[in-house]
């Protein structure tokens, strides 16, 4: 882990963070050469998957391979 005086710290702080959001290696910030903070990376955004979130919660019902009305009720439609 990589220590950084807290004047040097001040000086650069947003570059160190950027850095350490980069490469994901945490920083020890000191005092007098005594430890104060310590810089950490972010977590991993948890992601969601859309796809296939309702696998399994559905059911079929009836017949899906015949058609949904017969020819007739198909012509009514059309009027």
């Amino acid at each position: 882990m990589e220590r950084v005086p807290i004047s040097k710290f001040k000086a650069t702080c947003l570059a160190l963070l950027d850095r350490v959001k980069r490469t994901g290696r945490p920083i020890l910030v000191t005092r007098r050469g005594e430890p104060i903070a310590q810089i950490l990376p972010p977590p991993p955004p948890e992601r969601s998957e859309w796809l296939g979130s309702f696998r399994g919660t559905g059911r079929i019902v009836g017949d899906i391979l015949s058609p949904a009305a017969e020819g007739r009720e198909w012509e009514i439609l059309r009027q």
